[in-house]
């Protein structure tokens, strides 16, 4: 089932699919030609896709450890609403949309277009679809991370890795826990400055016996005119593309 809804959701994300002179305008009517059947999966997969995309957006891409990364850099900033929740999700998710390009591409030629032109079988087409999400999750798993779900796997009697390739069960959580550790590393590195930044504006205004002032209020200017200066938000997001495999 989950290659079924991976396949569905690069069906929608590929930005091809989107232009309407290239998607197929028989595509939900009914088949004359008896394959009832195949038309009846294929449009209840997509309506199914629409309800559960943002859970697959979490599950098998790079969106978590951006959108951790940003939330924590805000709450660093001392910034409870600013920048608001919809600008850090919406640059987290065209950012995830950037870096997993060359997978939904590759899912695209490989398996969504020939589904689409009847070239392959919905079976063979979310085979074909779910590898190259295969590969970039592997790439980005830990291997402490993926042994520990392979372990618990055959604690339970189950098969984790059938010839050669783990399963989705297996390797999906394994990469969910990697993408937020990795998040949190992130995060530490991106909050330390700050956090020096308050300790010394703390230590400034104890010393100078102005005990009824916040220093939060006093750094928070510093903090924005620190990572103003140095060009904070490209260093941010170019580094977290860099470290994606």
């Amino acid at each position: 089932m989950i290659r079924y809804l991976i396949l569905l959701a690069a069906m929608i994300a590929v930005p091809e699919i989107a232009q309407a002179q290239q998607f197929p305008s028989n595509f939900l009517n009914a088949p004359v030609d008896g394959s009832v059947a195949a038309w009846i999966i294929r449009t209840f997969g997509l309506l199914t896709i629409l309800s559960v995309a943002p859970g697959i957006l979490i599950m098998v891409t790079s969106f978590p450890r951006f959108v951790i990364a940003f939330s924590i850099l805000r709450s660093g900033m001392g910034l409870s609403t600013t920048p608001s929740n919809m600008i850090l999700t919406s640059l987290a998710l065209f950012m995830t949309f950037y870096v997993m390009t060359p997978t939904m591409d590759q899912a695209w030629r490989e398996g969504v277009r020939p589904l689409l032109d009847n070239q392959l079988s919905e079976a063979d087409a979310a085979q074909r679809i779910a590898e190259p999400f295969r590969t970039f999750m592997t790439r980005n798993t830990r291997d402490k991370d993926l042994k520990l779900f392979v372990d618990l796997a055959n604690e339970r009697g189950q098969t984790p890795v059938v010839e050669g390739k783990v399963d989705y069960r297996v390797l999906v959580p394994a990469f969910m826990l990697s993408e937020i550790r990795r998040g949190f590393e992130i995060g530490f590195l991106i909050i330390l400055p700050f956090l020096v930044i308050d300790m010394i504006v703390s230590t400034i205004t104890m010393a100078m016996g102005m005990m009824m002032l916040p220093p939060t209020s006093i750094s928070l200017p510093f903090k924005i005119l620190f990572f103003v200066l140095i060009d904070g938000w490209n260093l941010l997001v170019g580094s977290l593309v860099r470290s994606f495999s």
